[in-house]
């Protein structure tokens, strides 16, 4: 099966890719982002991207924009439900872009960390698919979570300190001081 991956980055493609047997499959990763802030968050991450599949031949379709207006827009009306908002538009941009592509499925390494709502992501990644008309291959890589930010990180491959978005990053500031 040809799967174009949704990669968030480095150590959670690294995980995820232990859960998907890439014997039995042809990955290509995707890179769409447009909740990462800072910009310079933004390019550590696409530079680990890029590095680490660089490192492991894993072909990339890379979406270098830069869309910090589009994604705060898109949220600002509902900060409450910034996370389902930010996993649906890059499901979509996901699923749309496999379609165009002529690939068999999408997925999305969203799926790996245990700090994102998984059965939401999966639910979602499921009802794009039948509107897109692509499959949502799902695998459930959580177990190898920890593994992968381990080879990672020896590795010497960018490792990010929260999710990506400035509310995210705003959190996880609030919680230290705590």
């Amino acid at each position: 099966m040809n799967i174009l991956l949704h990669v968030c980055c480095a150590p959670c493609t690294n995980g995820t890719l232990r859960a998907i047997n890439r014997d039995e499959h042809n990955i290509t990763g995707y890179w769409y982002n447009p909740n990462i802030h800072p910009y310079l968050e933004f390019k550590n991450r696409l530079n680990g991207v890029l590095e680490y599949a660089k490192d492991i031949s894993l072909d990339l379709v890379v979406e270098e924009e830069y869309g910090l207006k589009k994604f705060v827009k898109m949220v600002a009306d509902d900060l409450d439900n910034r996370c389902s908002k930010c996993y649906t538009d890059r499901l979509y941009a996901t699923a749309k872009k496999a379609k165009e592509l002529g690939f068999d499925a999408f997925s999305s390494t969203l799926l790996v960390s245990p700090y994102q709502q998984h059965l939401s992501i999966k639910e979602k990644a499921f009802e794009i698919a039948k509107e897109i008309g692509v499959e949502f291959y799902y695998v459930d890589p959580r177990p190898y979570f920890r593994e992968g930010n381990a080879d990672a990180r020896s590795r010497g491959i960018y490792m990010q300190k929260y999710c990506g978005c400035i509310f995210s990053e705003e959190e996880r500031y609030l919680k230290k001081k705590k």
